[in-house]
């Protein structure tokens, strides 16, 4: 498979890069070719401005006309991503939902025109990227899961894969959440680290 890594956290050192490591190294060991976007190193700009709003009103009926006012880091995007078989996002979870690069890249990436095209007169949305199969989300958090699911009501689940993909109509997704990670030993985030690589090692 061809598989899009969509990766979001500046620090090298942080537990997110060897994360994407181990999912790296696992799916290559099991034959498939990854494309990373690496928001941070490509220093997407995450920021609707005016003219993304613009061309928003305008896709609905010229997406072609409206492409013309979107950022050309959009436009690389939309193709790399036209290319997948699998999507993997990776960030960390700040303030119980993702950073402003993930959350930029959902608003400028998963745009009409670019990831779906309206039907039946601006009332059905119909996804683009044909190719893609299936979505998987790993995100870190230091915030216990019973907590997050009961206090804070599992947001990413319902903002990320309600919210947006099963909104286009992506039926395989999958949320790998690790929890209180800055609390846990180094060696269960070792042992997280080893089941990542074979559990991607292992994806067909």
């Amino acid at each position: 498979m061809k598989v899009v890594i969509v990766f979001n956290h500046p620090y090298e050192g942080s537990y997110c890069n060897a994360i994407l490591q181990s999912v790296v190294t696992g799916l290559h060991r099991a034959g498939h070719a990854t494309d990373l976007i690496h928001l941070d190193k490509e220093e997407f700009d995450p920021v609707m401005r005016a003219k993304d709003l613009e061309a928003f009103v305008k896709a609905k009926y010229n997406s072609e006309d409206s492409q013309t006012l979107l950022d050309p880091k959009v436009l690389e995007y939309r193709d790399r991503l036209q290319e997948a078989d699998h999507l993997i996002f990776i960030f960390p979870i700040w303030w119980e939902l993702m950073p402003a690069m993930t959350k930029g890249f959902i608003d400028k990436v998963i745009f009409p025109g670019i990831a779906y095209h309206y039907e039946n007169n601006g009332k059905k949305m119909v996804k683009e990227f044909l190719r893609l199969k299936g979505i998987t989300l790993i995100t870190t958090m230091n915030t216990p899961s019973f907590l997050y699911r009961v206090l804070f009501g599992n947001a990413i689940r319902y903002a990320f894969f309600t919210g947006t993909f099963w909104k286009l109509g992506y039926k395989n997704r999958k949320w790998i959440s690790l929890d209180m990670v800055k609390f846990v030993s180094d060696q269960k985030r070792k042992k997280w680290l080893t089941k990542l690589e074979s559990h991607f090692g292992r994806m067909k």
